[in-house]
């Protein structure tokens, strides 16, 4: 797909870094799978994966965590 960022750019397989912030807990997810613009480096995340990382952001602010970093795990 081409880059709807930059406009120049066609989007190929890769991993990203997603940084989510939800009722004062921090989450750093690494190793996202990800369609990456090859020039601008933006990210795209499909609606599924958003889905389960806003999830688990919710569960982990409900649990008190306040900062963590996690290793995406497609499990």
């Amino acid at each position: 797909m081409k880059c709807v960022v930059c406009k120049k750019g066609e989007t190929k397989a890769g991993t990203t870094t997603i940084t989510l912030e939800k009722n004062g807990a921090t989450l750093i997810f690494k190793s996202v799978p990800a369609r990456v613009c090859a020039i601008c480096g933006e990210a795209y995340v499909a609606g599924d994966i958003t889905a389960r990382l806003l999830k688990t952001a919710e569960e982990a602010a409900r649990s008190g965590i306040q900062v963590e970093i996690r290793q995406y795990n497609a499990a």
